[in-house]
């Protein structure tokens, strides 16, 4: 009975850790908060901000 316990917080634990199935460039999808995708200027301009503090 621990085998099957020990099975299936196993199964749980790969079923919401594991990897998804979607297949995704991270670096070409990159959107910000309202959806709309994120330009060379957008993350110079963050860049800029990030180094004059």
């Amino acid at each position: 009975m621990a085998l099957l316990w020990a099975a299936g917080i196993l199964w749980l634990a790969y079923d919401v850790a594991g990897p998804d199935d979607t297949q995704s460039n991270g670096e070409t999808n990159v959107t910000d908060v309202s959806g709309a995708p994120v330009t060379d200027a957008d993350q110079k301009a963050l860049q800029e901000a990030l180094n004059s503090i």
